[in-house]
């Protein structure tokens, strides 16, 4: 049976419309894992040596045991913003005779052969040979080696747990942000905590069980959670709520476009996952909190960019990277009227700029830390407007995932909608703002590397219907392939 699921698999990737670029996302996506992958081994196998010069009164499996447990919460964290889980098409299995227990596994099973999973023992694993080299008892350290992958195991299903209802992640961030509070006011060492639990599952080696059996216990709460909504019933019948109206006619303002603004701001409104996109823009507002006034970030040139531009660019960058992807669901009607791409297209260019103006003069406070700091987001926002925006939709005619509006997975967590390809154009987006302003910080000055980031703004204003019209014609290249794939069943 599982031959069977891996070959459905394998027709639903091979016969998609995005066939040719899912390939080479993936084959990137390998590239990338090799090479993430190579840097683990290599840190897991010069770590003892490092370890022993750094701390040489410390045994250095001591010193690893000490900071297990901020890997562990680092590794959650992670896994909750990056780790996409597998998904499966269940629809039509539902109705076929294949006993729900075997594709429930499947699925769970799917999520263990992760890079997530691999990373970190590619760490450990290396870690434990030289352990094994210096001497190192041989049952401790395997007892010690097979609880981190029980530990491994746990994480992953922790986080599939997490990704699905809001009620874990909240927990377990509440137990998080506690532990650092009372460890950094010195309340309870965590450290020393986390020395003495990881420690001890290397010297008394029997200890090896906890784990595993808590990973088999996870697994099980995890087929439970998936078994009581595995109903074909419960995934068609639809909940019915009532439709908000508002008057938005003061948005005729804008002409041709305005339709379009109309149908975006409803659409915000009335579903959660443009909601929680919404939120999260706002909450990029106060990102400059962070890097303005921590001592470690204050006088480092790269953060201080990097903030500028997600302070105002926090809509433009979270709402405009799902371009077209929040149409989905009626983009083959919409393509099927006689509507120009080009209104289009500048309605939702029009409301990235909008987001950015209102981001701008919401962060006017941060004239606090200084006229340099505000200078620097007002830069930043002229090349949100001016480069990032269009750099932003243009991606979007790469982006033919769809999107459910009314999405049960939490705002961080959920990333429907987004791929490889959303990540690579990101890359322009952010390292571009510091590469034009630290040539020209670096020979002339920091006014001369601010002034270069605001005119590369201002110069792409000037092009902005050359801009749109090259968008535009991209768009229309790929118009019936992102019509083919929001049709598929996802």
């Amino acid at each position: 049976m599982t031959r069977k699921l891996l070959s459905l698999e394998w027709k639903q990737f091979t016969r998609s419309a995005a066939f040719t670029k899912g390939l080479v996302i993936k084959i990137l996506m390998i590239l990338g894992a090799l090479y993430f992958g190579g840097i683990a081994i290599f840190m897991g196998a010069i770590s003892f040596k490092i370890l022993q010069k750094t701390v040489p009164d410390v045994d250095p499996l001591i010193t690893i045991c000490q900071f297990l447990i901020y890997w562990v919460l680092g590794e959650l964290a992670l896994r909750f913003f990056l780790h996409q889980l597998p998904v499966m098409n269940i629809k039509p299995l539902m109705v076929l005779p294949i006993k729900r227990n075997k594709v429930i596994r499947f699925l769970l099973n799917k999520t263990i052969f992760s890079f997530f999973n691999l990373i970190g023992l590619l760490f450990f694993v290396p870690f434990s040979a030289m352990l094994l080299y210096k001497g190192y008892p041989p049952v401790q350290v395997l007892g010690w080696i097979f609880s981190l992958v029980g530990l491994v195991l746990c994480l992953n299903f922790v986080n599939f747990l997490i990704n699905k209802n809001n009620t874990y992640f909240y927990i377990i961030a509440s137990v998080a942000a506690l532990s650092i509070a009372l460890n950094k006011y010195e309340i309870i060492s965590f450290t020393s905590i986390s020395e003495q639990l990881f420690y001890s599952l290397y010297q008394m080696p029997y200890l090896v069980a906890i784990p595993l059996l808590l990973a088999y216990f996870l697994y099980k709460i995890n087929f439970n959670m998936v078994a009581k909504q595995f109903y074909l019933d419960g995934m068609i019948r639809k909940k019915i709520e009532k439709v908000e109206t508002k008057d938005l006619s003061f948005m005729d303002r804008f002409g041709d476009v305005a339709p379009f603004l109309k149908n975006d701001v409803r659409m915000i409104w009335r579903n959660k996952r443009p909601k929680q996109v919404l939120l999260m823009a706002v909450l990029f507002v106060f990102y400059g909190l962070i890097f303005f006034t921590l001592d470690m970030y204050k006088d480092n040139l790269f953060f201080t960019a990097f903030a500028s531009i997600f302070i105002t660019g926090g809509f433009l960058l979270t709402f405009g990277q799902y371009v077209p992807s929040w149409d989905s669901e009626y983009y083959k009607l919409m393509m099927s009227q006689n509507i120009p791409y080009s209104q289009y297209l500048k309605s939702k260019w029009s409301l990235m700029v909008l987001g950015v103006i209102i981001a701008y003069i919401l962060s006017i406070p941060y004239l606090y830390f200084g006229t340099k700091i505000f200078a620097m987001i007002t830069a930043g926002a002229l090349f949100n407007v001016g480069l990032n925006s269009f750099i932003t939709l243009f991606g979007g005619a790469l982006n033919r995932i769809p999107i459910e509006l009314n999405t049960k997975a939490n705002a961080f967590g959920n990333t429907q909608g987004f791929n490889t390809t959303q990540l690579l154009i990101s890359l322009p987006k952010m390292l571009g703002p510091y590469a034009i302003f630290i040539v020209p910080y670096y020979f002339l000055g920091f006014n001369a590397g601010v002034i270069a980031l605001a005119l590369s703004g201002i110069l792409g204003l000037v092009f902005t219907k050359q801009f749109l019209k090259f968008i535009e014609k991209t768009y229309q290249k790929g118009k019936y392939k992102t019509v083919a794939a929001f049709a598929e069943k996802q």
